[in-house]
């Protein structure tokens, strides 16, 4: 396969990819689901687990997957478009963060985020141990420490951004529910994804690369927020013209830090999606972080958003789940999210004081992993962690966690006002 035959082979993936999508969102839509979830579904249903057992010689001619060919590898490809769409999605979410929201109610919120944090890790961790021991659902290279930690950092994510999306939608923004919810969901994706960095520091087994990479990226969020943040806001002409818009060179500026962050948190070993996502903290706040978010999102949201979801469906092989002992590992991992998160997150909020029905909306927001944990996993994946029956596992949990808030919260929220849907900040 020339470079041409490879070019004509990956815009065919790429419109594939979107119809798929999209009819799947349309589908998704008429049962009440995100855009989100039906592209978590489509990306599975691309891969192996469904179009590659119906049609094997159909998907392998799609989505070619041979590591010792490039010309006939898609992941030589499309892995680093979807590496690209993270990253840019992570500094969109990175401009739309606010530590200031977590100031309210904030006693709930650490409650929520608090229990959302231990009940998942600790049931995590336990699970760990017990799949280290008794199957080979992690690699062989992984130690007992690294499993229980990732496992345990898996089980705390949470949809951080879909959260905020249905909070806003339901004219939630300000109310006690929505303030405690998306308050603790900051603070509990901010301690998983420290939880992971700490996870691919000791990867290497060297101490020296280890130390290296915790105290490179501890030394990347001090220039981050106490070096380019000050001069971004005190030099806000870099990003605007005559006009006070977001010039040409400002939205390049902004790109062009957002790839030297995520480029130097790979480069010591963590992930471009730190980069990103710090860099996109340091984007003066207002108009100008307003106009490059609307200038981006479509783009990635529409584009290559879709392209990570399919690049995790053609790693998702649940037909690798095939005894009952796999099975019932998947089950464990799918309870463990459901109680640690859903379940936990309630019982903190009830005990702090708030109602009962709110309480009981603020865990099913909680419990919703979306996005955020099959970047996790995936990156657990790349960096041979885990299994691939594992990781199919993971991938389960994510859906059905995600399908799991939408319905419920709205059967819990019914009687509260609606706010008219705009275009979504972040899609997911």
């Amino acid at each position: 396969m020339n470079n041409l035959d490879l070019a004509i082979l990956f815009f065919l993936q790429i419109a594939i990819i979107l119809i798929v999508c999209r009819v799947a969102g349309a589908i998704a839509l008429r049962f009440g689901q995100p855009q989100v979830v039906a592209e978590m579904v489509a990306g599975v249903v691309l891969g192996p687990s469904l179009f590659g057992l119906l049609l094997p010689h159909w998907q392998a001619w799609l989505f070619p997957w041979d590591p010792t060919q490039a010309s006939r590898d898609t992941q030589s490809y499309l892995f680093p478009a979807s590496q690209l769409g993270l990253a840019l999605y992570m500094f969109i979410v990175g401009m739309e963060f606010r530590i200031e929201i977590v100031r309210s109610h904030w006693r709930s919120s650490l409650a929520v985020s608090a229990a959302g944090m231990v009940t998942p890790f600790l049931l995590g961790a336990a699970l760990a141990w017990l799949f280290f021991s008794q199957t080979h659902l992690f690699q062989e290279k992984t130690t007992l420490y690294e499993a229980m930690l990732f496992l345990g950092a898996s089980m705390c994510i949470t949809a951080f951004p879909m959260l905020a999306r249905i909070i806003h939608f339901k004219g939630l923004t300000g109310t006690r529910m929505g303030t405690v919810a998306i308050g603790a969901g900051a603070m509990d994706d901010a301690t998983a994804w420290c939880l992971l960095a700490l996870v691919l520091a000791s990867i290497d087994g060297d101490p020296i690369h280890a130390a290296w990479s915790i105290l490179g990226g501890v030394g990347f969020v001090v220039v981050a927020l106490g070096v380019v943040r000050p001069i971004f806001s005190r030099y806000k002409r870099l990003f605007v013209d005559d006009k006070g818009d977001v010039s040409e060179l400002g939205f390049v500026v902004a790109l062009a830090a957002m790839s030297a962050g995520a480029s130097f948190t790979d480069w010591i070993h963590l992930h471009a999606v730190f980069g990103a996502f710090l860099i996109g903290t340091t984007i003066p706040r207002g108009e100008i972080q307003r106009q490059i978010t609307a200038r981006m999102q479509p783009l990635v949201v529409a584009l290559m958003l879709p392209l990570f979801f399919t690049y995790s469906g053609l790693n998702t092989k649940i037909t690798l789940l095939n005894s009952w002992a796999l099975w019932g590992a998947c089950g464990l991992v799918l309870l463990a999210a459901i109680l640690g998160k859903g379940v936990a997150c309630w019982a903190a909020a009830l005990a702090s004081g708030i109602p009962r029905r709110e309480a009981l909306g603020i865990g099913a927001l909680m419990n919703a992993r979306g996005l955020m944990e099959l970047i996790i996993i995936n990156i657990g994946l790349q960096r041979q962690i885990i299994s691939e029956e594992l990781f199919a596992a993971l991938v389960i949990m994510a859906i059905v966690t995600t399908l799991m808030a939408s319905p419920i919260f709205e059967w819990l929220v019914r009687d509260r006002p609606s706010a008219p849907e705009p275009t979504p900040p972040a899609n997911l």
